[in-house]
């Protein structure tokens, strides 16, 4: 897969998920089997807004060339999605999100290992 192709899928996920925290959360969290609250309503907006952020920032450098910033940009997402990877099969192994929260975790996992093939591999040698 292509490092634009990548970054435009993290967009349109980020796009489908962020507005939907941000201003639904006791839909989303309602079908995730996951207690709506004040606490729980906030933390789901703020990660709205953060993956509103994400969403803009991906999308924005989708036709990055390698740089540092590239690479900076990569490694933010890799570990960003390794971690979401970790805590989502953490609430599905102590039964906090229901069986749809398995997508979830695919989604997590998908650019985990697509962010990780851009994060560890060798750089093109310059000519």
């Amino acid at each position: 897969m292509q490092f634009k192709t990548l970054m435009i899928i993290k967009a349109f996920v980020c796009l489908g998920f962020g507005p939907v925290l941000l201003f639904l959360p006791a839909w989303i969290l309602g079908l995730l089997g996951t207690a709506y609250g004040t606490g729980a309503a906030l933390t789901a907006r703020e990660y709205g807004a953060a993956m509103v952020g994400i969403l803009l920032m991906t999308w924005l450098a989708r036709n990055a060339a390698e740089s540092v910033a590239r690479k900076a940009i990569v490694w933010n997402l890799f570990v960003y999605d390794a971690i979401g990877l970790a805590l989502t099969l953490v609430f599905l192994l102590n039964g906090t999100l229901n069986a749809l929260g398995w997508g979830i975790a695919f989604v997590y996992l998908f650019f985990t290992v697509g962010f990780g093939y851009f994060a560890l591999r060798k750089e093109k040698a310059s000519q």
